[in-house]
């Protein structure tokens, strides 16, 4: 995992429908979307996953589902984020496959020693920073537990948590291999400015030519 990771909140983009803000988002560069519904109906959050396959397959960009492996299944998505509270990873795994892109969240250090010998795509690490649209976590990583766990980690990281353009170089100099947002894209007045700022500030922080 690479680059800046959508994480999607339909109450946050501004009465926008969700598919715009991921097409812009798209169009801006981003590396991964993951869509998150925690108060949706299973009929709409797989409605939402089927409305949004063919828009980021055709732009090479995988689809990961938070948190529900049947939706995952279901809409045929690329993956899905497992929470320390979600179906366990050795059960999704035998579900969603060897080729499926498994991402974990680990928000205390226990969690990422215990993560160690699992063949995890990427650790969410959640939260980074403290913020109101992530609220059911332990206490932030900090910029130092973040490079804490670059350094005893072996997977790729994923930080989330309060992460937007200010903030988003010194998250890659910790450590981080991708930044995931969500309100710096979802409630941008613009999406695709805000989502290519971010998309920039991550190619020129680890040298990638844009």
């Amino acid at each position: 995992m690479h680059g800046i990771y959508l994480v999607t909140d339909q109450t946050l983009c501004l009465g926008r429908p969700l598919a715009s803000i991921v097409a812009d988002a798209v169009r801006a560069g981003i590396a991964c979307v993951q869509l998150r519904e925690k108060t949706a109906s299973t009929r709409k959050f797989l409605n939402q996953a089927l409305a949004l396959k063919p828009v980021l397959a055709s732009a090479g960009i995988p689809l990961i589902i938070n948190d529900r492996v049947d939706i995952a299944l279901a809409a045929g998505a690329d993956g899905v984020h497992l929470g320390q509270s979600d179906m366990p990873y050795d059960a999704a795994r035998r579900l969603m496959g060897s080729n499926a892109i498994i991402g974990l969240s680990v928000e205390t250090w226990a969690d990422v020693e215990a993560a160690q010998n699992l063949d995890v795509a990427y650790l969410g690490v959640s939260p980074v920073f403290a913020t109101p649209t992530k609220t059911d976590t332990r206490s932030p990583w900090g910029l130092d537990g973040l490079a804490r766990i670059r350094a005893y980690s072996r997977h790729s990281l994923v930080a989330i948590g309060g992460l937007n353009a200010a903030n988003a170089k010194e998250i890659i100099r910790a450590g981080a291999d991708a930044v995931a947002v969500v309100s710096a894209i979802c409630s941008a007045e613009d999406p695709f400015t805000a989502a290519r700022n971010l998309v920039h500030c991550f190619d020129s922080s680890t040298d990638k030519e844009t």
